[in-house]
């Protein structure tokens, strides 16, 4: 299963693949600006002769034709950074720009996927099929996937593979796992509306932080009191505003938080929940309220004989020590809108490394990658390519 030209050629550059990440790194652009990432990438395609179109208004999606007829596998790399300041400004590649950071990895996802293109079109002649290439903006947005969908991303895809990088997971290790990978990931708004005045005569008034406080101690029971202990759920309030002043009685209150699960029952359950949690609070205290519930992203969940063939490539490649269970996070990932369309997997590549001081949690300040995680990355992108449309092959021979 596996081809050791494609092998030979991410070696062979890997030198290169280290440079493009930290160049990517230094030069960090987050979500619906990746205006230089986008020109950094269609450059680098140029020079290989891979055709591309640009994507609106950010983002590439490539296409290498393979030299036999088969089916098409689509390769996922994200692109955009995050607004979050670096800390550890002592490495020679740290971002150039001020309160923007690749504080997730996916300067190393662009140039994985970059270099495995590489390794690819060296071999396209041999590919029984074609590789769809989806260099993706906005993924910290949840709106990226969405936006390539509809830009024709899955048009006459057969299957499609992600990988995340993971500072949780030993370097080189590797994760993909049939069935729920990452979350649901919903956003909820309460509004409430009392009746202010001076904060002496309370009596006079209708005080929001009193019904927004109540509001946010108590919804936590709809996790843990109407909800299958058996079946996971996040409710987080990670946001307040109430008030104006220290001695006026607050008439407004907004409350912002997040809803994480992986059972779209469970997700319905809980919307409807909520909302009778914000109008009873509110009536209680003669209050009133709204509730807007915004669906974020679906969860990803690994198709079986997808995830079954990373493992295997995986064992194959690296090394059955490299097969790890990272369990199911509760993080948010919009790859799962590519997998509503087709059947696919998402996997997860270790490079947490003490030694190296890259065991900093994604979204940190100190975010790094143990860089040998690079390699693994291309070869898994690219064989993954291989085993698929090989398999395809043999399955209609």
């Amino acid at each position: 299963m596996i081809n050791q030209r494609i092998r030979a050629a991410i070696l062979e550059n890997k030198d290169e693949l280290i440079e493009i990440r930290r160049k990517l790194h230094s030069e960090p652009e987050v979500s619906w600006e990746e205006f230089k990432t986008t020109d950094f990438v269609c450059q680098y395609l140029d020079n290989l002769g891979i055709t591309y179109r640009e994507t609106n208004p950010t983002g590439v999606i490539a296409e290498i034709k393979g030299g036999k007829p088969g089916e098409t596998v689509a390769l996922r790399g994200d692109m955009d950074a995050l607004s979050v300041q670096q800390l550890n400004k002592d490495l020679t590649y740290a971002s150039k720009i001020d309160g923007k950071m690749h504080a997730c990895g996916h300067d190393a996802h662009t140039a994985m996927l970059l270099v495995a293109a590489k390794a690819l079109n060296e071999i396209k002649a041999d590919l029984q099929g074609n590789v769809r290439l989806l260099f993706q903006p906005a993924e910290e947005v949840a709106e990226g996937a969405k936006a390539f969908v509809e830009q024709g991303a899955m048009d006459g895809v057969a299957n499609v593979f992600g990988i995340h990088i993971w500072s949780q997971m030993p370097t080189n290790t590797v994760s993909c796992s049939p069935g729920p990978s990452f979350a649901i990931a919903d956003r909820f708004v309460v509004t409430f509306t009392g009746k202010g005045g001076h904060g002496a005569m309370p009596h006079d008034c209708v005080d929001t932080a009193v019904v927004a406080s109540s509001f946010v101690m108590n919804v936590q029971s709809v996790v843990s009191r109407t909800i299958d202990p058996q079946k996971s759920a996040v409710l987080t309030v990670g946001k307040m505003e109430v008030g104006t002043r220290f001695n006026v009685i607050a008439e407004n209150a907004t409350i912002e938080g997040t809803i994480r699960c992986f059972d779209s029952t469970v997700q319905d359950h809980i919307e409807t929940q909520l909302k009778n949690y914000a109008e009873n609070t509110a009536s209680l205290y003669g209050a009133s309220t709204k509730v807007e519930y915004i669906r974020g992203t679906p969860a990803v969940i690994n198709e079986e004989s997808s995830a079954k063939l990373v493992q295997n490539i995986t064992s194959e490649a690296f090394g059955a020590e490299s097969l790890y269970h990272e369990k199911p996070t509760m993080g948010g990932e919009d790859f799962s809108v590519y997998l509503e369309n087709k059947p696919g997997a998402f996997a997860l590549v270790g490079c947490g490394n003490p030694d190296k001081d890259t065991q900093w949690s994604h979204h940190h300040g100190n975010f790094n990658i143990d860089e040998d995680a690079l390699i693994t990355g291309a070869e898994l992108y690219a064989q993954y390519v291989w085993g698929f449309l090989n398999q395809k092959a043999a399955f209609v021979r």
